[in-house]
């Protein structure tokens, strides 16, 4: 047999951005405690809306499952006589596990006859241990950001203000910071009166259905949608539903119902970034194009409650967005009274870091490194001198009106007030894209100034900051360094560019010489080592399989592009018959490689053998050769190349002791094997590979 089981926990209002983490833990949280009591169940369901959070679990058994013990004792000629009585040890042990001598079981193992006693536990009814699991599942649900209120001392995302749990028809009776639970839920806020009675967990969703409170999330998110496209056929237009905002939107309200409004048209001679962000951050309205893509001047918003007096509340929100779109122009038209180069000295006021200066001094290094970069990808003159020109102004709109008031607009407004100055749209552009990427799915910059003034920012914020030791560590990352230092691999891996990590490191610490609080040389290492964890995530999202990351990532990776084409070569390789080969005759040299000294040379009169001199000469000959193939980037081809040695090395053990008792002679074939090794490694570390 089994029942139903309903939990809800009622709540002030839960921001929406932690509802989907919080079902995601309790779901997990419910399923491991059930599991662990050996409770078997049907389909675990968790929803809810910003009042309530639900969890629904079909077919719970009515008892948990007997609980089967086997317990392995002693050697059957220690709990037995010869005679078959129990020895003291043998009664012994059958009391210990509740049983009768009689009832051990003797069986045959693999180091000969030992006793067992079987057990089985009966197990208990579950609504007999529902109080004390359900009770658990509340206390040990956490969250990144929880509360206490009034005297409790328990924490949770927001006070609870009722719970209802449900067995079957059977109320659970358990209580949470002072709250008990019963057989009751509320409805909306506003539309709903009173207590609802739920007799049985089937009757919940239509009941609070009744009282104007959808529950489950998905059927309110599918609601919106489909009251938005019904918008959108009868004004003919197409409203821009954004994933994060239309999820953020859903879980604002527990009935909802999506509206037009519309705002005066001359709002839209903003920039549209600007329309967008007042509507979408600001207000949580979702913009309306026409089949062109080209703003309207109406919006959509979703109201928590029915369609009843549905012209008041457009009016009430056309009304606070004409106040919003009016305070934005104004800010737009003042910020145009003045160029955005002279705002560029008003960044002497503002702090970027207290051991590094103002964003002005940053604005400098950026210069810099903008042209250092230019120049080392060998950008044409008007490139290289628009890139310092972007550089110049990339942090100018910091100071402006319109970026003080909507922050997400930084290098928006910088575009366009370029734009309206009269500057390049290259330079123009590079303001904009100097930002990019923001996050993890964000399009990167397109154009060569945008990529070199973006880099040239991003390794500044990194380099610095390693510089007086603000270093990223667990969930630490404050200036977001980890996320910069991605864009910067993603931008170099994308447009294919030919400038080294080495480089851009190096002429970040040239800059900041006065600066640093670290040693020089630990600054490097340190921030050579945060790339490499990038490029590790670079190389998994490439499908580069974990011993060839490990091998690539072991040898010099300061050629970013240069690393994920290295990495697909050896995985194209690894295919082909001749990568056994190449293994086998790295391992075979490698193993005695390790033993040459550091420092020495190959002497050709030490020579015993015509297969030393001949490996020797076909390891010159070959080094010359997957030299230049390497310069062409020719890694598979170079890798088929290094197999043709085996020959040579195997010749060599066949027919001298590598370790000969003369110490000369030894010390000249290990440190030949050491070269041959290590030229074998020159496009990965082949150490590092593993051998299914």
């Amino acid at each position: 047999m089994s029942k139903d089981l309903l939990l809800e926990i009622g709540t002030e209002e839960i921001p929406a951005r932690f509802m989907l983490s919080t079902f995601d833990r309790l779901e997990r949280l419910a399923q491991d405690k059930l599991t662990d009591n050996r409770i078997e169940t049907g389909t675990i369901k968790v929803t809810g809306t910003p009042r309530r959070l639900v969890l629904y679990i079909e077919d719970v058994a009515v008892n948990q499952a007997d609980l089967k013990k086997e317990v392995r004792g002693p050697a059957k000629n220690i709990a037995f006589d010869d005679e078959g009585n129990p020895t003291k040890a043998g009664a012994g042990f059958a009391k210990g596990q509740g049983l009768t001598p009689d009832q051990l079981e003797i069986r045959d193992t693999d180091n000969g006859e030992y006793v067992f006693a079987s057990t089985t536990e009966e197990g208990q009814e579950t609504i007999k241990l529902l109080p004390q699991l359900l009770t658990e599942v509340i206390t040990e649900l956490n969250f990144s950001k929880p509360m206490r209120w009034a005297n409790q001392e328990m924490r949770f995302i927001r006070p609870i203000k009722w719970l209802l749990a449900l067995y079957g028809t059977e109320k659970i009776d358990f209580s949470v910071a002072e709250v008990e639970t019963d057989n009751w839920s509320l409805g909306h806020r506003f539309l709903s009166e009173g207590q609802i009675e739920i007799s049985q967990p089937a009757d919940y969703f239509s009941a609070l259905e009744e009282e104007y409170v959808i529950v489950d999330h998905n059927q309110r998110r599918e609601m919106i949608v489909e009251q938005i496209k019904k918008i959108e056929e009868e004004k003919a237009v197409n409203v821009v539903i954004d994933d994060d905002l239309l999820t953020e939107v859903n879980f604002l309200v527990e009935y909802p119902t999506a509206l037009c409004g519309s705002f005066d048209q001359e709002f839209l001679e903003l920039p549209s970034e600007v329309l967008i962000t007042s509507m979408r951050e600001h207000q949580r309205y979702f913009p309306v194009e026409n089949d062109a893509k080209e703003l309207e001047n109406l919006f959509v918003t979703v109201r928590n409650g029915t369609a009843e007096h549905i012209d008041t509340v457009r009016h009430g929100n056309e009304k606070v967005l004409q106040a919003r779109l009016s305070d934005a122009k104004f800010f737009y038209e003042e910020d145009q009274v003045k160029s955005l180069e002279s705002k560029v000295k008003k960044l002497k006021d503002i702090i970027f870091q207290e051991d590094l200066g103002t964003i002005y001094d940053k604005v400098e290094r950026i210069i810099a490194l903008a042209d250092k970069f230019a120049q080392e990808l060998d950008l044409s003159n008007i490139k290289i001198d628009q890139a310092t020109r972007a550089a110049k102004l990339a942090k100018a709109d910091l100071v402006t009106e319109m970026v003080n008031e909507f922050s997400k607009l930084q290098g928006v407004m910088g575009r366009e007030y370029a734009l309206l100055d009269g500057e390049d749209q290259e330079v123009a552009t590079a303001i904009f894209e100097h930002y990019l990427p923001r996050y993890a799915a964000d399009i990167l910059p397109e154009s060569k100034v945008g990529q070199v003034v973006s880099i040239a920012d991003k390794i500044d914020n990194i380099v610095a900051c390693f510089s007086v030791g603000i270093i990223p560590t667990g969930s630490q990352d404050p200036y977001a360094l980890r996320r910069q230092a991605q864009g910067i691999v993603n931008i170099i891996v994308d447009a294919k560019l030919d400038i080294t990590l080495d480089t851009l490191i190096d002429s970040s610490l040239e800059l900041l010489d006065d600066e640093i609080q670290r040693p020089e040389a630990k600054v490097k290492e340190d921030v050579v080592d945060f790339f490499k964890l990038r490029l590790e995530k670079l190389l998994e999202e490439a499908d580069i399989r974990y011993d060839v990351r490990d091998a690539i990532l072991a040898t010099d990776c300061s050629d970013i592009h240069d690393t994920l084409i290295r990495a697909k070569a050896v995985m194209e390789f690894r295919a082909k018959d001749e990568f056994d080969d190449l293994i086998a005759v790295f391992n075979r040299v490698n193993n005695l490689a390790q033993k040459a000294s550091e420092e020495s040379i190959v002497n050709e009169e030490l020579f015993e053998s015509d297969t030393e001199v001949k490996l020797y000469a076909d390891y010159k000959e070959l080094d010359d050769k997957v030299d230049q193939l390497l310069s062409d980037q020719d890694y598979v081809t170079a890798l088929e190349e290094l197999t043709t040695i085996k020959e040579s090395v195997d010749a060599v053990f066949d027919s001298v002791r590598v370790m000969a008792e003369d110490e000369a002679v030894r010390e000249n074939r290990l440190y030949l094997l050491k070269l041959v090794a290590e030229l074998l490694s020159e496009v990965a570390d082949l150490d590092k590979i593993v051998i299914d």
